[in-house]
C-alpha cells in the first residue's frame, strides 16, 4: 500500500481537464465504493470529499484494514460499488491468481498486514527478522513450494544491528529525535553508494541503479506507516510537506530500519531464484557500504530536545 499524501504521483496526473464543478461529486462521504490500489482492486469507504486544485479528492478507508492505509485518492481511483464491477474486481483478482474468500491474498502484495507495524525493538535487531520465515503464505496465492525459503534474508552486520539498538533507546527510552532534515539524506546515501559500485566496477550497472530506485520506493511508502515509532509522528507530519520525499528528508537511521522490514514487504513479490540470490548479495554490499561510513552517515547522539507524547499513530512503544 502506498503512502497516504494528499497529492501521490498516480493522481497528480489527472489534475486537468473536464472536470466537476465544486457542488457535483460523484461519490458521498459514507459511500461504500470499489477503489484500484496498484494491480488490484479492493473495497473501501469514503470518508470524506473535497474539491480541491480543481478536481474531487476523496479520503478512503480499505475495509477490513488498518487505519495507517486511509488514504486521498483521485476519482480515477475510485468505482461504484456495482454488480459489474463486482465481476470486474473478481476477474481482475482471478487474473492476478487470488482467491476470492483470500484476505491475504487481496492486498498482500501491495502492502504488508496491521500486524505487521511492530516495533524495531532490540528482539529484531538479534534476530534479524528471523520469524519472517514463519510467515504463513496463504494457499490463495499461487506460490511455488519453496516460496517460504525464498523470502528475502537481510543479514544485517553486527555493528549495524548495535546502531538499530541505540536508535531504539534514544527514542523510546531518552525521548530524544533525529534532527531534521539530515544530511546525508537517504537520496544522497543511495547516490554515493551508486558512484561508488560504478567506481569500483569501472561502469555503471543499471542492476544497481533499479535496486538503489526500489529502495528508495520502498523507503518512501514504508517510512510513514511502518517504520516511525510513536512518539516521531508529530516530528513527521511537521517535517515533510505534500509534495516532499522521506528519502530527501531522512537519513541512515531510518533507511536501516527499512532492511528489517525488506523480509515481509517482499513476501510475496514473485522473483526467480537466481535473481533473490543476486538481490540479496546486492543489498549485504550496500550494508556493508552503510557499516563502512557508518560514522560519516549515522549520528553519535541524537537532538536533546524532548518529544511529545502521544503524538499520533505509529509504532507501539
Amino acid at each position: 500500500m502506498g503512502s497516504s499524501k494528499d497529492d501521490s504521483a498516480t493522481d497528480a496526473d489527472n489534475s486537468g481537464g473536464n472536470l466537476p464543478a465544486s457542488n457535483s461529486s460523484i461519490f458521498s462521504e459514507g459511500e461504500k465504493v470499489l477503489a484500484y490500489h496498484g494491480p488490484r482492486i479492493y473495497e473501501a469507504k469514503v470518508q470524506k470529499a473535497e474539491f480541491r486544485k480543481k478536481e474531487w479528492r476523496y479520503f478512503v478507508h480499505y475495509l477490513g484494514w488498518s487505519k495507517n492505509w486511509d488514504e486521498w485518492v483521485g476519482m480515477d481511483r475510485l468505482m461504484e460499488l456495482t454488480e459489474d464491477n463486482v465481476l470486474k474486481q473478481q476477474a481482475l483478482d482471478k487474473k492476478q491468481g487470488v482467491d476470492k474468500n483470500s484476505k491475504s491474498g487481496r492486498l498482500a502484495q501491495t502492502k504488508p498486514k496491521a500486524s505487521s507495524e511492530a516495533k524495531v525493538d532490540k528482539e529484531d535487531t538479534k534476530n534479524n527478522v528471523a520469524k519472517g520465515k514463519k510467515r504463513k503464505i496463504d494457499s490463495g496465492v499461487e506460490k511455488d513450494s519453496a516460496s517460504v525459503e525464498k523470502l528475502v534474508k537481510v543479514q544485517i552486520p553486527s555493528t549495524l544491528k548495535k546502531q538499530l539498538v541505540d536508535d531504539w533507546e534514544f527514542i523510546t527510552q531518552k525521548d530524544k529525535l533525529v534532527k531534521l532534515p539530515r544530511s546525508p539524506n537517504v537520496d544522497d546515501i543511495l547516490t554515493k553508494y551508486l558512484e561508488y559500485r560504478s567506481k569500483k566496477d569501472g561502469k555503471m550497472t543499471d542492476s544497481v541503479g533499479e535496486i538503489l530506485n526500489g529502495l528508495r520506493c520502498y523507503f518512501d511508502k514504508a517510512l510513514p506507516v511502518i517504520l516511525l515509532y510513536k512518539k516521531e509522528r508529530q516530528q513527521y507530519h511537521e517535517a515533510v510537506a505534500d509534495d516532499v520525499s522521506p528519502s530527501s528528508i531522512y537519513g541512515a537511521e531510518h533507511l536501516l530500519r527499512l532492511f528489517v522490514k525488506l523480509p515481509e514487504l517482499m513476501a510475496y513479490v514473485n522473483i526467480e531464484e537466481e535473481r533473490l540470490v543476486r538481490l540479496q548479495q546486492k543489498l549485504l554490499d550496500f550494508l556493508k557500504f552503510l557499516q563502512k561510513n557508518q560514522g560519516t552517515f549515522f549520528l553519535s547522539a541524537y537532538d536533546a530536545s524532548k518529544v511529545s507524547e502521544g503524538s499520533g499513530k505509529g509504532k507501539d512503544n
